[in-house]
């Protein structure tokens, strides 16, 4: 069992809490969980993130060949569950909702941690009140009885704490 993570997670703690440019002990961390082969994200994560052109693209193509999942044997059937039970009459999402959710890799990556029995990692919150107008990545991974937790559960779970040199702590 791995943890899949989502694109927020990486494009908004790059934009937002982690920096790549003041919190480095953040990306190290992740590049020694990804080395382990603990962590991983997939292929549609990773063209979501080039398309930026920005320092996490740059992080991210360093990254050890295979971090970012390719489609395998094992996905063609999880992602057809997935898509059977986003267009379950019984979930009664709009039709604009199944597409999206089909057609962004959202989708993809529940699919890959259903085929390989791993642990979703997003900041998607899931739904207050039924929706029927977006599919949320945890809902999907509810309906489908994978695991989800935010980064920052993971972050707990594996015992991570980013302390600041006490060089740096003086200051």
């Amino acid at each position: 069992m791995a943890y899949l993570l989502d694109t927020n997670v990486l494009i908004e703690a790059s934009r937002r809490f982690y920096g790549l440019d003041f919190v480095p002990g953040y990306w190290d961390w992740l590049t020694a969980q990804a080395n382990s082969g603990a962590v991983y994200s997939i292929e549609r994560v990773a063209d979501e993130i080039d398309a930026q052109k920005d320092d996490l693209s740059a992080w991210a193509a360093k990254l050890p060949k295979g971090f970012f999942l390719r489609p395998d044997a094992t996905f063609s059937a999880a992602f057809q569950r997935v898509s059977q039970w986003a267009t379950s009459p019984a979930n009664e999402f709009h039709q604009a909702a199944q597409s999206e959710f089909l057609d962004v890799a959202d989708s993809y990556l529940v699919a890959q941690a259903l085929a390989g029995n791993h642990t979703v990692v997003t900041l998607e919150k899931p739904a207050t009140t039924p929706s029927k107008k977006r599919i949320k990545v945890p809902d999907a991974c509810a309906g489908l009885g994978v695991k989800c937790m935010t980064p920052y559960a993971v972050m707990r779970v594996m015992g991570v704490r980013l302390i600041l040199e006490s060089k740096q702590a003086s200051q």
